[in-house]
């Protein structure tokens, strides 16, 4: 199979040397800028490359996945519809879902292709090509959106690729439920720790913090410009969880400011008790999944 990777960063570039290192097929590096081209040339993560204004050879692809920023994938998308191989597989990487696929999988079932939402949930705080590594999706879940009308042969196509460089775990869902997960799961994550990296205390940290600080900062070196994108196409649920966010942390202001120990434990009890709940119901999940999920790899 050939597969054209649109976007050389941290994602594209992770799932160029992936495929080359744990499958035969044929891989095509697709990005505007000829350094990362340069690279993945000569690093052996691809075994050409395509330069953006070439789209015309877009149509080689039996596969092209699209990693590039939210807006961008719906540009490309909808002016390359009829570049195209027909019948080919076209899927994006993108961290939102319902802003991607409401825009581009009708026009795109109508030129003759299969498109096919996704989302890898890997990924580290840095970003470029120089950061991608073969190995990025070793365990990790990929989630899809098909429809009713996709062609499930093509998504197993997909899946059978996600398994073969090494994704543990292939999730059907809906894009409205992807995203609301992921509001809470991923983007908040990242609006509590570029608030919480900002405070006035940061330049007397050194010497003083440790697991607890890494952990709250680390996902505060992110590409803005990416994410701020990420953000407004899933305005609508990051805001609720901001909201909810503030609410809590205004319950345990409030409770603070009293001095009201009881209400303090009362509120850090919940949260410690939600917690357990949680690890415990993703032991008991992972010791109910069967490695063999009747999915032929």
């Amino acid at each position: 199979m050939r597969i054209i990777v649109v976007g050389l960063g941290l994602i594209g570039g992770s799932f160029c040397k992936a495929i080359k290192a744990y499958t035969d097929h044929h891989v095509i590096g697709m990005d505007r800028d000829d350094t990362s081209l340069d690279l993945a040339i000569s690093m052996e993560a691809v075994d050409e490359v395509i330069p953006m204004d070439r789209t015309d050879l877009l149509s080689r692809g039996d596969l092209v996945i699209v990693a590039i920023p939210p807006n961008d994938i719906v540009e490309f998308m909808l002016g390359n519809r009829e570049n195209f191989k027909e019948g080919a597989i076209v899927t994006d990487v993108c961290g939102v879902k319902e802003f991607i696929v409401s825009r581009v999988q009708e026009p795109l079932r109508e030129a003759g292709v299969e498109f096919i939402g996704s989302h890898p949930m890997a990924g580290t705080e840095y970003a470029g090509f120089v950061f991608s590594k073969s190995d990025m999706f070793v365990n990790a879940s990929y989630l899809l959106t098909p429809d009713s009308r996709t062609d499930r042969e093509k998504l197993n196509v997909l899946k059978k690729l996600a398994y073969s460089i090494g994704f543990k775990k292939v999730i059907e869902t809906d894009p409205a439920t992807h995203d609301q997960a992921i509001a809470y799961t991923s983007q908040l994550a990242h609006i509590i720790s570029n608030s919480y990296i900002r405070s006035s205390t940061l330049p007397k940290e050194k010497g003083f913090s440790a697991g607890s600080f890494l952990d709250m900062t680390r996902v505060a070196r992110l590409d803005e410009n990416m994410w701020s994108d990420l953000f407004i196409c899933n305005k609508k649920n990051l805001l609720n969880e901001i909201d909810q966010l503030q609410t809590h942390i205004g319950d345990l202001r409030e409770a603070l400011e009293a001095e009201d120990k009881q209400s303090l434990m009362q509120l850090l009890r919940k949260g410690r008790m939600l917690k357990q709940q949680n690890v415990a119901e993703k032991r008991m999940l992972l010791s109910e999944e069967s490695t063999d999920d009747g999915f032929e790899r």
